[in-house]
């Protein structure tokens, strides 16, 4: 699985704000904390915005805040606002591209891979990553030797 800059740089983001608490927070201490660029956040902000994560609040005073409280935004929500469907193969989604022969069963691992990656990223949220207490099935994947391979 590859995240993009632009995945990456939301999740943290998000995990600031989620942090944050109610107060807004600026694109300008948000970019600082996270030591990413400031303009290029803010368009990924506006993204988030319009997917409904996240509230602009302008003036003296102004910066973002989470729509929602941070239990109820999971990492996949705020993938999907930046990044589209968490799965595709050549831009699409697993169930719409056809195999034949040998490779027929690819779809199918592909769609699996999908499953996986869900189950994953719509249980985490937002507050759970903040607040370092990760659900007990992910704190056990990533303790396994393996996964860091």
């Amino acid at each position: 699985m590859r995240l993009s800059a632009r995945v990456d740089y939301a999740l943290r983001a998000a995990a600031e704000l989620a942090a944050a608490g109610a107060g807004p927070t600026t694109v300008g201490e948000l970019a600082k904390e996270q030591d990413m660029p400031p303009k290029y956040l803010e368009n990924i902000l506006l993204q988030m915005r319009r997917a409904g994560l996240v509230r602009g609040q302008r003036g003296p005073e102004g910066g973002y805040v989470l729509a929602r409280p941070a239990a109820q935004i999971s990492l996949a929500d705020v993938i999907r606002a930046v990044d589209g469907p968490l799965a595709n193969v050549r831009g699409e989604r697993p169930e719409h591209v056809g195999y034949r022969g040998p490779a027929e069963s690819l779809q199918q691992v592909w769609i699996a891979l999908r499953a996986t990656e869900r189950s994953i990223l719509e249980e985490v949220t937002l507050e759970q990553v903040a607040s370092g207490a990760l659900p007990e099935r992910v704190r056990q994947l990533a303790a396994d030797p393996a996964a860091w391979d």
